[in-house]
């Protein structure tokens, strides 16, 4: 193969792009291309997917943008000024690219948003190095001024570039999609390359996978744009021409420039970014003087075991020793110290910290350090289940803040760190089955009621899709089969389900890094919220430490009654050690009288607690556990046994691992 896409957007150019990185990437391989671009608008949001699959599936990865440049500076915001930006192309040649190209990226989104993200020249000049560029489409810096009969100009802004990339390093750019003004356009750009003597490359913008797949990202522009398909006064492309397209397709439309084409690999070839995952990049926690991290750690692990254990027996020290080996050894240490540090802040400054969630709650090591405030000794809980030196992933310490003050801990860390280290995290919605056929409903125009009827036949149903509910739901089906309108409904909204519809903030995602975090990981902005182009399952394999900074209302609803309690009453309640046997909170919890009480108060729990009658915590603990798709067919047996106080285990060496559980497998550990 001599040709490569090099101008590829996805379906992460939201609302613009049709085709998911996946099904672009299975085309390009159908049509046995080995390498393609990834170069959606102003953003980086998907070229980590991008990078895994194509290198999974043979395809060599090309990672790029096509960037906004303002009209005049990237801070200027004016809106006769400043309103309207032109494309560039940038691909990374290697790594010190790859980090300019994230650097540039999230220069646009923090500092140059405007209508979209958007950078300058002096940005482009200041992070130059290890990045290719490319002219653009019709709406590039040059076509631009070309269209608009300024060739002298366009000539100037491409020595401009010249100086910027180097010669050899930015190329003009054609494409054919059988628009009249390209067949001019493509002229005087052959015309400026020779004159400049600049390489030229042939593209072709592609928005979608196949060309009956134009329909599709029709609609989703009027998505975007909120317009039906029928507004004269809409943005729409004048050309079906812009899907994935074959090296035969692309060699006969630039016959008579065949070094355009062959140029494409020959770029592809230059781009070599590799990029490391699961190399841990913790930031750098500042130590007391004298101290190393290790020494630090066992110190405080050492008066945390005083306090929590004063009796502690060799049992226990020798689990405290096990695990901080495998917390060393597994490189894990300065984790601790930061999670310590932040939640001593919490505590020392009277926000409310929660007692622990999941896993962390086995580690003596959590325990000790009051990150968590479960005695796993107590609970036989299992530490592997949390660090498991066979399984190595980051650990994953989830942590819950009063509501009300969880934004304080955030601002200390950020003041710890630095402010440039420490972003939220991006989450993306999508297109689910029954917003996907409201908002394609909208945009083919069809009546309010009519779309209303088929969305309400989707099924209320966890992960539900278009296709099963096809499936289960047989009105929905003959409805499908019997009326055209339903039909076209049905099927162009499959088409766009499960398509990435807009950005926001994870709800308590936050990453902290030892460089700038845009070092690392290209910068969004969601309002005024700084965060991350990549999510948080991204940035765990990229081997940054991501916390969970839970903001849990029950916290503050707690808070408060023991603030009212003290008022009212002189009582100081201690709920870290209070113990968990009064009788009349579980007679109470039994008669389902739960409202206002975490994970209990919905209509199943108040039931499911009216027949399990719990008497201890572990009856509550397990009930929760069980109340889920799945361990939900055990509930009955666990009652019947629990009420029954008669239990017959499969084997006698069952009884000390069920016990707690009256017979019944519940956790992961048993």
């Amino acid at each position: 193969m001599v040709f490569a896409h090099l101008h590829t957007h996805t379906a992460f150019s939201l609302l613009d792009g049709e085709g998911t990185v996946k099904k672009v990437l299975d085309r390009a391989k159908e049509l046995g291309q080995t390498s393609m671009a990834i170069t959606d608008h102003g953003c980086m949001f998907g070229v980590i997917d991008f990078y895994e699959y194509a290198k999974s599936i043979g395809i060599k990865p090309v990672l790029g943008c096509e960037v906004y440049v303002a009209a005049r500076g990237h801070k200027d915001k004016i809106h006769e000024l400043d309103s309207s930006s032109s494309h560039l192309i940038l691909l990374a040649k290697n790594n010190i690219g790859y980090k300019n190209l994230m650097n540039i990226v999230s220069i646009g989104y923090v500092e140059g948003f405007y209508y979209r993200p958007r950078i300058d020249m002096d940005v482009l000049r200041e992070n130059s190095e290890g990045i290719i560029a490319l002219s653009a489409c019709m709406i590039g810096v040059l076509s631009k001024k070309i269209l608009a009969g300024n060739y002298d100009e366009a000539k100037k802004s491409a020595q401009e570039f010249i100086d910027i990339f180097g010669k050899e390093n930015y190329y003009i750019e054609i494409q054919d999609h059988g628009i009249y003004e390209q067949k001019m356009l493509n002229r005087e750009l052959v015309r400026l390359a020779r004159e400049l003597d600049l390489g030229i490359v042939a593209t072709n913008d592609i928005h979608y996978v196949k060309q009956e797949d134009a329909e599709f990202q029709d609609v989703l522009m009027c998505i975007q744009m909120g317009k039906t398909i029928y507004d004269d006064d809409r943005m729409k492309m004048s050309t079906n021409e812009m899907y994935v397209k074959s090296e035969e397709q692309m060699s006969e439309l630039f016959s008579y420039i065949p070094e355009a084409i062959e140029n494409t690999q020959k770029i592809a070839d230059m781009c070599n970014v590799e990029i490391e995952f699961g190399k841990l990049h913790l930031p750098e926690f500042k130590l007391p003087e004298g101290y190393t991290s290790v020494s630090y750690l066992h110190e405080l692990c050492e008066k945390g075991l005083e306090k929590r254990y004063p009796d502690a027996d060799s049992s226990i020290r020798d689990r405290l020793k096990y695990e901080l080996s495998t917390i060393e050894s597994m490189g894990y240490v300065d984790y601790f110290l930061i999670v310590w540090d932040f939640i001593h802040f919490a505590k020392k400054n009277g926000i409310m910290v929660g007692p622990g969630r999941g896993s962390a709650a086995g580690s003596i090591v959590s325990y000790c350090l009051e990150i968590t405030n479960i005695d796993p000794i107590k609970y036989d809980l299992i530490f592997e289940r949390f660090l498991n030196p066979e399984r190595v992933t980051m650990p994953d310490i989830d942590i819950d803040f009063c509501y009300e003050r969880r934004g304080e801990v955030i601002d200390y860390v950020n003041n710890k760190y630095g402010a440039d280290r420490v972003a939220q995290i991006v989450t993306f919605g999508t297109m689910a089955a029954k917003l996907a056929i409201r908002d394609t409903g909208r945009a083919l125009d069809m009546p309010y009621g009519f779309v209303d009827g088929v969305a309400k036949q989707i099924p209320n149903e966890l992960n539900i899709t278009i296709e099963k509910a096809l499936e289960s739901n047989k009105q929905l089906k003959e409805m499908y089969d019997s009326d055209p309108q339903v039909k076209r409904l049905v099927d162009v909204s499959s088409e766009l389900e499960g398509l990435p519809r807009h950005t926001s903030t994870h709800a308590a995602g936050v990453v902290i890094t030892r460089e700038p975090v845009q070092t690392y990981v290209p910068l969004s902005r969601n309002d005024e919220v700084i965060t991350t182009q990549f999510t948080m399952t991204t940035i765990e394999r990229l081997g940054l430490l991501k916390m969970d900074f839970l903001g849990l209302r029950t916290l503050t609803v707690i808070r408060d009654a023991v603030e009212n309690i003290r008022r009212a009453h002189g009582i100081k309640v201690d709920m870290d050690g209070m113990e968990m046997t009064d009788p009349e909170t579980y007679a109470m919890i039994s008669k389902g009288d739960t409202d206002g009480v975490f994970q209990l108060e919905s209509g199943g729990m108040k039931e499911f607690m009216k027949e399990l009658k719990p008497s201890t915590l572990e009856d509550i603990i397990a009930g929760i556990s069980l109340y889920r798709p799945g361990p939900m067919d055990s509930i009955p047996q666990y009652i019947a046994n629990k009420n029954s106080g008669s239990i017959k285990y499969k084997h006698p060496l069952l009884e000390n691992i069920l016990d707690v559980t009256y017979g019944c497998i519940v956790y992961q550990e048993q």
